[in-house]
């Protein structure tokens, strides 16, 4: 079992930075592939970012790519995204979420691909 809480969100002017960190429970976060949503108004949940469960790979969607990295810390049992690069279409709920413990190759993309999920925080870029 493990629980979510996303943190770091706000409102940023377009060509800015932001960090968003997911602070995760349980002894067994390690063991879980870790990826970033997020969803604007009006449209579907999209994938943004995925990490393996020892951060050494990662991956990304392609309107993201160069401008957002993920990674994790394992023994602080935390995720980030850090953005870069701000655009006004960048605007969404994001939302972290943890897959299923186990090997897991390649890294999913659909949101029904993750087990357990975060209540999100809002990221707002204005232009």
């Amino acid at each position: 079992q493990v629980q979510l809480v996303e943190s770091g969100g706000g409102l940023v002017q377009a060509g800015g930075s932001r960090g968003l960190s997911c602070a995760a429970s349980g002894r067994t976060f390690s063991n879980y592939v870790m990826g970033w949503f997020r969803q604007a108004p009006g449209k579907e949940r999209e994938f943004v970012a995925a990490v393996t469960r020892g951060g050494g790979s990662t991956d990304y969607a392609d309107s993201v790519k160069g401008r957002f990295t993920i990674s994790r810390d394992n023994a602080k049992n935390t995720v980030y995204l850090q953005m870069n690069s701000l655009k006004p279409e960048d605007t969404a709920v994001y939302y972290c979420a943890a897959g299923v413990p186990r090997y897991l190759w390649p890294l999913p993309h659909m949101p029904t691909d993750y087990a357990y999920w975060g209540r999100g925080t809002q990221v707002t870029v204005s232009s």
